[in-house]
């Protein structure tokens, strides 16, 4: 692929991810891009991550309705493998291949076994992260045995879309999770239209705007703030490059109750008609951290602890993060191993998939199958023992 190739491909990337299509309409759209611009071997493998724990929140390829349980076992209870979710997103290059990180010798890897029994012998993966740094998902994609292995060109043009692809996946997320709550702090969504009027809301927007500033709901009068994401957003469409156009419109503003809430602004132009969503979202959706306080009573440090666990680190990379020594990140670790009923950190991490992520990437495949939105985080679910 040409210079001026890649180039159109990434603004039609641009394009779909600046739209809030659900994700899985977003993934399906952007597949038909990548398999000129990347060629490779049947779909798209695409998965969402939560930010807090980079733990798998769904998986979704055309052709494999569910998640193999041989390749949740590969990811989540193979202690002696690499290129896992987690590495990935947590690299600094964001982009790798299964055959560079077997250093030429992907037949050591058991995933690479795994993906030979499907027919996939080469493997490039990319962490979807957005431009403020979090990672909102992982693709995949493989090639046939006898396949030339993918090149500079083609890794560099995955790494160049990635953060439109994580805008997309992102954005997917809120729009679907405003319109189809799950609890009461779920995002809160309100489309205006040309005239800046409300033309629709989700359920429960309204107590997000009762709380937001200056606003006044019940008269008919929209907070300032919500007026001026909306106005962000449709400027960022109209931009002359659509990578601008992709940007999310963003504001962090302080309620009337003193907390912190998000707005995302997300034009929607289609058909001519300019309208746009804004979606109000709590500054710290951290489920993970509340989840393990819940269902483990573990303290904060030992919920940094295990996020950290979660995310692949390290002892000395978790001492660091935390600035404590070596000695006290396995005193803390002791102590989480007790309070969750594990013996290992792979065992602690297999078990908090198992509990509380797993049920979530059953849930969202059949909610994709529904034509439901997909949702992101964990689920509450029960004690590791």
């Amino acid at each position: 692929m040409d210079a001026d190739a890649a180039r159109r491909a990434a603004e039609q990337i641009a394009s779909l991810a600046g739209r809030g299509d659900h994700v899985a309409t977003f993934w399906r759209e952007s597949a038909d891009v990548l398999r000129d611009a990347v060629p490779h071997y049947l779909a798209p493998c695409w998965f969402t991550l939560d930010p807090a724990s980079l733990v798998m929140t769904s998986h979704f390829q055309e052709g494999v309705p569910e998640f193999p349980a041989e390749w949740a076992a590969t990811e989540y209870s193979d202690d002696g493998d690499v290129h896992h979710l987690a590495d990935i997103a947590r690299s600094d290059a964001g982009v790798s291949t299964l055959y560079d990180a077997t250093g030429g010798h992907p037949e050591t890897s058991p995933r690479w076994h795994t993906n030979m029994a499907y027919g996939g012998d080469q493997e490039l993966m990319a962490a979807l992260r957005t431009r403020d740094g979090q990672v909102w998902g992982v693709l995949s994609l493989y090639r046939e045995p006898d396949r030339p292995r993918f090149d500079l060109a083609e890794l560099e043009f995955v790494r160049t879309v990635a953060p439109l692809l994580a805008d997309g996946a992102r954005r997917g997320l809120l729009v679907g999770e405003a319109g189809d709550p799950e609890s009461s702090d779920a995002p809160g969504l309100v489309v205006l239209n040309e005239d800046w009027r409300p033309e629709s809301v989700s359920p429960g927007v309204e107590k997000w705007l009762h709380e937001l500033p200056d606003g006044a709901w019940d008269a008919g009068r929209l907070p300032p703030s919500v007026l001026a994401v909306a106005g962000r957003a449709l400027a960022r469409a109209e931009a002359t490059t659509r990578s601008d156009a992709a940007q999310v419109a963003v504001a962090r503003v302080l309620t009337r109750s003193g907390t912190w809430v998000v707005l995302h602004g997300v034009p929607l132009i289609a058909g001519g008609q300019r309208r746009v969503a804004v979606i109000v979202e709590p500054a710290h959706p951290d489920r993970i951290s509340s989840l393990l306080m819940s269902a483990y009573r573990l303290t904060d440090r030992e919920q940094e602890l295990t996020r950290l666990v979660l995310q692949g680190c390290t002892t000395a990379d978790i001492a660091e993060r935390l600035v404590i020594s070596p000695h006290t990140v396995q005193q803390h670790l002791k102590s989480v191993f007790d309070k969750t009923g594990v013996r290992s950190r792979r065992e602690l991490v297999s078990s908090v998939f198992l509990a509380h992520y797993e049920p979530r990437v059953r849930d969202n495949e059949r909610r994709t199958v529904s034509g439901l939105p997909m949702r992101g985080g964990p689920v509450t679910g029960t004690p590791l023992r």
